[in-house]
């Protein structure tokens, strides 16, 4: 489904336009809470990335990029770009626990714990508040390391799209039309038996999607063995 036939569905189903000035503002918001509900509700495969980075020797702190939700894994690599490379996976914690194991400076070495220490912040004066979070990492990095992150983002709104398609768009349609049902009979303040219509839809939908991102995904035949229904 694209964007234009996800705005003809909704329209159609609705039998409103929600058009006025500004061509259709409404219904893009409507597509990006939707979406946004989506992203925050499953774990599939697609909606994170990975990106590599370098630990600076001395400096216990790591910026996130800009599009970071909440981290995957991140591991340290030793040896990066040679036949023995070995990667560390760190283990997620506190600040607390950061500050009081490695309190002192001289608490360095490979890094073995990380946490979401916070905002980034410039060093202007006063300083700014960035929009990024910073991990803070114990010990405290001994030398140059390079730094795998596997992490969860939004990815592209299919509002955005140039070319009108998306994976969600293409891959779990249902998902995204019956969200943007669920939020375009709300902003019309739909009957109550209506809006319970568009409720269960969608979270029957989502049922299949959290089948897909929680289940399926996270599983093999080989390891899981097929999935049986019993015989009556």
């Amino acid at each position: 489904m694209t964007y234009d036939e996800l705005v003809t569905a909704v329209q159609d189903y609705c039998e409103n336009t929600f058009t006025n000035t500004l061509a259709q503002p409404d219904m893009d918001t409507m597509i990006r809470q939707a979406e946004q509900r989506i992203f925050n509700s499953v774990q599939v495969s697609y909606f994170r990335k990975n990106m590599t980075g370098v630990l600076t020797n001395g400096n216990k702190y790591l910026s996130t990029p800009a599009d970071f939700l909440s981290t995957y894994s991140i591991a340290v690599i030793e040896n990066y770009g040679t036949s023995q490379e070995t990667y560390t996976f760190l283990l997620n914690k506190d600040v607390n626990f950061i500050r009081e194991a490695y309190p002192g400076p001289t608490d360095t070495g490979l890094p073995k714990h990380y946490a979401i220490f916070g905002p980034t912040t410039t060093g202007a004066t006063p300083p700014v508040i960035t929009n990024e979070l910073t991990l803070i990492l114990g010990p405290t990095p001994d030398a140059t390391y390079h730094v795998e992150l596997h992490y969860y983002y939004y990815p592209e709104s299919i509002v955005d799209s140039v070319d009108g398609h998306t994976w969600l768009g293409d891959n779990f349609d249902i998902a995204l039309f019956t969200g943007t049902l669920m939020e375009a009979i709300t902003y019309m303040k739909g009957e109550p038996d209506l809006v319970a219509l568009y409720k269960t839809r969608y979270e029957e939908a989502m049922f299949l999607l959290k089948n897909l991102g929680d289940g399926k995904q996270r599983m093999d035949a080989y390891r899981d063995g097929q999935v049986r229904n019993p015989v009556i």
